[in-house]
């Protein structure tokens, strides 16, 4: 059941950075391009961060992080030495962590259990805690990427980091309420 779990949301990671990557980035980058090289305005992959953390808890890490690592192996460089670049391994650590923290905070201030036990789904509740994921996210990523960021833009990036996440998992969440329920109608 794990395995399966792990699999999904590395082929679903893999997906939505495909999908950002390839149709997202380059009219974006018509646009902004100085910003595209940081920070994406629909970033889907922060949906999945979210619904995975959601679904699996403290275990997502595991599959997100290995699912980050293959889209920056897969759609940013080809190159295993720019992967493991140091910098670039904290960054996949802060995406990857970033949404179940926020479900661990979100916990603090109020159980997302119902009495008999059952979780306690509500679209809010997941738009919430993607929210503080993406600040927890977008400030972790301004952090880690502070060197390289051009003079003047850290908050821009940081804004677009966050706007990004939001969409992302806006546009996920919608994609995924359509899916399910044209599999229901069938």
């Amino acid at each position: 059941m794990i395995a399966r779990s792990f699999l999904v949301v590395i082929l679903a990671y893999l997906l939505a950075h495909g999908v950002t990557a390839w149709l997202v980035t380059p009219v974006q980058a018509a646009y902004m391009p100085e910003i595209t090289v940081y920070a994406s305005l629909v970033y889907l992959p922060h949906g999945v961060r979210v619904l995975a953390a959601w679904l699996l808890g403290w275990i997502a890490i595991v599959p997100l992080a290995i699912g980050a690592f293959l889209s920056e192996f897969l759609f940013t460089s080809h190159d295993l030495a720019h992967v493991t670049d140091p910098v670039l391994l904290v960054s996949i650590a802060v995406g990857a962590v970033s949404a179940p923290l926020a479900f661990g905070v979100m916990r603090l201030a109020r159980p997302d259990k119902r009495p008999d036990g059952r979780p306690n789904v509500h679209w809010t509740w997941l738009l919430l805690a993607g929210a503080i994921a993406s600040v927890l996210n977008s400030v972790g990523q301004s952090m880690v990427f502070s060197g390289s960021l051009l003079p003047g833009l850290p908050l821009s990036v940081t804004v677009v980091y966050g706007v990004g996440d939001l969409i992302g998992l806006i546009v996920t969440t919608l994609a995924l309420m359509l899916l399910f329920r044209a599999m229901r109608e069938r």
